[in-house]
């Protein structure tokens, strides 16, 4: 039984709709157990409710809370009560096999630096979100946030660890790394990138690609994309924004006439499915890699059943032996240094 630790008070939506996505998960996966953290009378109130299997579902009083507005460091150092602290010490101690949280991103950074412990060998830890393409593989972004400035060191580190994820749990075989530069040509970018480039072209460990511009990193060309975490964000805010823009013009042009919703009808089945493809929630949220602990962070406005894909990813780092893996990489990047 693969055991998910889950921070109650963690997102906008926030216990209600983490409650639910709990019960959710336990229906989609029959090999999970799940112990959500958060005060004992107010979530057991909320179970009430719900028909769900007891026997693999538990309540860890926790009632303290760590919000946005918290200093990370300091809360998670702090605010030993609180959900997202308590559940991370579960994982910590061998009580919990994985972690998914809504809340804060800041303090999810922080606790999985101080409060679950990196993989040796590892400098930073990376926040990683699956992306849909075009072709039939999706794609992780390593970094999209967590490390704004980087060392050309880290980036060979996210190379790995992506890898390390979309072998154990997306289950590709051998996943094509690009790193994020400004042009294809080898001799391009700054001199982080410069300094990167032959970092991951020289290592056996890794299946470089090569230089991946940000207009062809949802072709489906590469399964793992490295940047730091400044330029990540910037592509995955860029992304989020166009697809809402492509949606609304669509919806209005759609609705603009009597002519148009009539033709909206006939095209409704295509374009939901096309949606259904391009939404964040069937991919669960961005995984921390880099800590000794499978942790999940899932969208701050994520409402139940994008919890419980969250729930569904953890299981999958966990049954893919993703930290494992990354360990094994890095002591085998290490030894042939």
């Amino acid at each position: 039984m693969i055991r998910i630790a889950v921070d109650v008070y963690g997102g906008d939506n926030a216990p209600g709709c983490v409650v639910d996505g709990a019960v959710e998960a336990l229906e989609m996966l029959p090999d999970v157990a799940i112990t959500l953290f958060g005060a004992q009378a107010e979530v057991e109130k909320l179970l009430a409710e719900k028909n769900y299997d007891k026997a693999r579902m538990s309540v860890a009083d926790a009632p303290g809370v760590i919000t946005n507005h918290d200093s990370p460091t300091l809360a998670i150092r702090r605010k030993l009560d609180s959900s997202l602290v308590r559940a991370m010490d579960a994982v910590k101690k061998g009580e919990a096999d994985a972690l998914v949280t809504a809340g804060s991103t800041g303090a999810t950074l922080a606790g999985g630096i101080f409060r679950v412990g990196r993989i040796k060998g590892i400098d930073r830890p990376a926040l990683c979100p699956v992306l849909p393409t075009a072709g039939d593989k999706p794609v992780m972004l390593v970094d999209c946030g967590a490390n704004a400035e980087c060392k050309p060191e880290y980036l060979l580190q996210f190379a790995l660890m992506g890898q390390a994820y979309m072998k154990g749990v997306m289950g590709i075989e051998n996943p094509k790394v690009g790193l994020l530069n400004i042009g294809a040509e080898d001799e391009k970018g700054d001199t982080l990138r410069k300094a990167a480039f032959p970092l991951l072209k020289q290592s056996d460990k890794i299946n470089f690609y090569g230089n991946v511009e940000a207009r062809d990193a949802l072709t489906g060309c590469v399964q793992v994309i490295v940047c730091d975490g400044f330029s990540g964000n910037i592509l995955l805010k860029s992304t989020e924004g166009a697809v809402q823009l492509l949606f609304g013009k669509l919806k209005e042009g759609l609705f603009s006439s009597a002519r148009a919703k009539l033709g909206a009808l006939l095209v409704k089945p295509a374009l939901k499915s096309v949606k259904n493809q391009l939404d964040y929630e069937q991919y669960g949220g961005a995984a921390l890699l880099g800590v000794t602990g499978a942790l999940v962070k899932a969208h701050g406005s994520s409402k139940a059943h994008a919890f419980a894909c969250a729930i569904r990813q953890a299981r999958s780092m966990v049954e893919g032996n993703v930290v494992g893996i990354i360990a094994q990489q890095l002591e085998s990047e290490t030894a042939d240094a």
